[in-house]
């Protein structure tokens, strides 16, 4: 017999909808802080590496989570919890505008797929270069691509392009899947 928690699907809407408003609030507070310390930074040095605050500041204390790991689960989360909630619209929308968005999402997993093997293999490689060398530090990595004035910190351009390429392919995956009928 089911409870009346199985039977509500309010219940489950709820679920996901403060997930969903959890994970929108995480990702603000994150972005919000790291515009401030990387604009200030920049005010002082006049350089900033991209994601680097978010690799250096662990919540909430030292030895935990690194920002950056906040952001990419709350990134992830988010959006499942955003196709759990409005995935079925998707469904009900013209055939050329999903073929459309499908092929949109599908570069775009195909690109973030790329950048998050592109920036692993960098990574790793510096690591080793540095570990040979009797060095180990991961998290100061960067890479000065795209452009050498703003280099990237790898840590952060690993992680967030691998959730990228995980909301993609689920995004792909959820227009590609064929409409279910519902059962009376």
């Amino acid at each position: 017999m089911r409870t009346s928690v199985e039977r509500d699907p309010r219940t489950e809407r709820k679920i996901y909808l403060g997930v969903f408003y959890f994970c929108s609030f995480i990702m603000a507070a994150v972005t919000l802080y790291s515009l401030y310390v990387s604009l200030n930074e920049y005010m002082l040095t006049g350089r900033v590496v991209i994601g680097e605050v978010l690799v250096e500041t662990e919540f909430p204390f030292p030895g935990l989570a690194k920002l950056v790991t906040y952001l990419m689960i709350a990134s992830v989360m988010g959006w499942y919890c955003v196709v759990k909630l409005g995935g079925d619209a998707v469904s009900n929308i013209p055939k050329s505008l999903k073929a459309v968005l499908q092929l949109t999402v599908l570069a775009i997993a195909i690109v973030a797929l790329y950048e998050f093997v592109y920036n692993f293999i960098v990574w790793n490689s510096l690591i080793t270069a540095d570990a040979i060398q009797g060095i180990i530090d991961f998290d100061d990595l960067n890479v000065s691509y795209p452009n050498p004035k703003t280099p990237w910190n790898l840590v952060f351009a690993t992680k967030m392009s691998l959730a990228a390429f995980l909301i993609s392919a689920h995004g792909f995956y959820t227009m590609s899947k064929p409409k279910k009928e519902k059962l009376e």
